[in-house]
């Protein structure tokens, strides 16, 4: 388990600006690090191409068109804010297929929503079982997006993270490191 953290700024949509989480057992080391969104991709990207894009697809409408409201994400949670992408549902935009069909995607990113501006994503996996903590995939990801949802807050509360005037966005120390 790292013991360190690190926000990285990953992109801007007009209506979302989404971040993700840099970690390492040395504080010196988290610069070089890749976050955990962008190991997420690499991880996925090969085996699970259209699963991975279906999510970024969603990532973008959410961005461009939604904002990041509630009903956008997975409630899957049991102990912190973690919330899941994509939404339950298989036939709103953009859809998922298999065979010409639309099927549930089952490859899960875990996220937290500060606000309908703000989402830091986090990593996951192939979800297996109807519940995140049943699933060998995906639990340690989310019992991780859930950790790290509490040290934001921490970080939030310390005036270590703090919003823009509007809550429009997150500003933070490009140096600042969360103790895990």
């Amino acid at each position: 388990m790292s013991s360190f953290a690190r926000l990285k700024h990953i992109q801007d949509y007009d209506r979302v600006s989404y971040y993700s989480i840099c970690l390492s057992d040395d504080p010196e080391n988290l610069d070089s690090v890749e976050s955990m969104y962008e190991s997420f991709l690499r991880t996925h990207g090969g085996k699970h191409k259209k699963k991975v894009v279906h999510i970024t697809n969603w990532l973008k409408e959410i961005g461009e068109i939604y904002g990041a409201q509630e009903h956008l994400f997975r409630d899957e949670q049991n102990q912190g804010e973690a919330n899941g992408l994509p939404p339950k549902g298989t036939d709103r935009p953009p859809t998922y297929t298999e065979d010409g069909k639309n099927v549930p995607n089952n490859l899960r990113l875990y996220c937290y929503r500060l606000n309908e501006r703000v989402v830091i994503l986090f990593s996951g996996d192939i979800k297996t079982a109807n519940n995140a903590q049943d699933c060998a995939n995906v639990k340690s990801h989310f019992e991780l997006a859930n950790q790290l949802t509490k040290a934001i807050d921490l970080a939030l509360k310390e005036k270590e993270i703090t919003w823009i005037d509007d809550f429009t966005d997150i500003t933070f120390d490009i140096d600042m490191i969360m103790p895990l």
